[in-house]
């Protein structure tokens, strides 16, 4: 108790010394989420607002901005995240028939080429931020968008998708883990949320029809699987806390479950996946709020949302509706997460903040603390695409 009267006087101290601006922030958010501007009006405003954020990134490279700031800004480009930014643009470029979109995705695989390591990884974190070192993870989503740039420009990004997986395929454990060249910034060690990187060699695999990326796929989700515990709950599935996972980190491990079972079409992969999802449903408010972090008996830990995990999460239940027999129950659920998700975007005022996504909600949360990340706005995209196929029966 001590130690959490100390944070949170310590915590209000540094609060004091933050600019207005973020102060009303989150004096805002406490008051309530706004209205729901629907999906499609919101698609578009976090489309307008990821091609502000690759426009005044810091470094003014071609990359997205890892995020803006009530506190700094703009910062500067960030691989990972813009790694798998590109097929979300490619996406709503072939459904809006819009070349603009079409080429900010070559624009950020063009940037993704330079910034390549000789042995085909990527480096962690955000461009000039220390040590540059090679990170599985980061390789695995950046992968993602290579693959999409192959499979809609051609042969230009296909050397660097291939060098890519090769490298994740061979620094992959025997067991199937990523223990080796984790990333500097979160607790050392394989993750549960490394199915996130099998993505990214699932599609290499789709591409190229490589049998040994497939291998590393079913090697990684044998291994996984056997981190979930029988309420469905994962260990190691965390950037930092274990025992209180993020809801961003539980989205990770369970849509990486998702693709790795639409490449091989196996059964245990999808029962894991519908196992953790199912769960989950347990822990959302009738008003669509998911709390940030859940523990091992998928109780709320925090009385903030991380609004990343709650989009994650949604597209993962609008994925396994139809395979689950609490398949209505799922995509009320993912529908009541987007739309929570939607109350809290500003569709208007300055143009660093309309349309963008906060990492918390209230935006003094623990999660990307004043903060719009770029790839809140992404996977918030992607669910609201769902949600509108959903309702046309797609």
């Amino acid at each position: 108790m001590a130690g959490g009267l100390r944070h949170r006087i310590s915590q209000w101290l540094a609060d004091r010394k933050l600019p207005e601006a973020a102060r009303n922030e989150a004096r805002a958010d406490r008051r309530g989420p706004g209205p729901d501007p629907g999906p499609e009006a919101a698609i578009e405003a976090m489309l307008a607002w990821l091609g502000r954020a690759q426009d005044c990134s810091a470094t003014s490279d071609g990359g997205f901005a890892r995020h803006w700031s009530w506190t700094d800004g703009w910062a500067r480009s960030y691989p990972e995240t813009t790694g798998y930014i590109i097929p979300t643009l490619l996406d709503q470029a072939r459904r809006r028939g819009d070349d603009a979109l079409r080429e900010r995705a070559r624009r950020a695989l063009d940037w993704l080429l330079s910034v390549q390591l000789p042995e085909g990884a990527f480096p962690g974190g955000m461009i000039g931020q220390q040590p540059v070192a090679p990170v599985t993870f980061n390789t695995g989503q950046i992968l993602i968008g290579l693959a999409a740039g192959v499979r809609e420009f051609g042969g230009r990004y296909e050397d660097a998708m291939h060098r890519a997986a090769r490298w994740l395929a061979e620094v992959q454990d025997g067991e199937g883990a990523w223990s080796r060249f984790t990333s500097p910034f979160a607790s050392p060690g394989a993750k549960a949320y490394d199915t996130h990187i099998s993505w990214g060699l699932c599609e290499a695999a789709r591409v190229s029809g490589e049998k040994s990326y497939e291998q590393a796929v079913r090697r990684n989700m044998e291994w996984t699987v056997r981190l979930q515990r029988p309420n469905g709950w994962f260990e190691r599935c965390c950037l930092t806390d274990f025992s209180r996972p993020l809801t961003h980190t539980i989205g990770y491990v369970l849509r990486g479950l998702c693709e790795g079972h639409a490449l091989l079409r196996e059964e245990w992969i999808l029962a894991s996946a519908r196992k953790g999802a199912e769960a989950v449903l347990g822990c959302i408010r009738e008003d669509g709020f998911l709390p940030g972090r859940l523990d091992g008996e998928w109780r709320p830990c925090v009385e903030w949302s991380c609004l990343t995990g709650a989009v994650q999460i949604a597209a993962v239940w609008f994925l396994l509706a139809r395979h689950s027999a609490r398949g209505g129950e799922m995509l009320e659920a993912a529908r009541r997460a987007t739309g929570f998700v939607r109350r809290t975007v500003r569709m208007d005022g300055p143009p660093e903040i309309a349309g963008g996504v906060k990492g918390s909600w209230p935006v003094d949360g623990e999660y990307g603390r004043f903060q719009l990340l770029n790839w809140a706005a992404k996977f918030a995209i992607d669910a609201c695409q769902m949600e509108l196929d959903a309702a046309g029966g797609r």
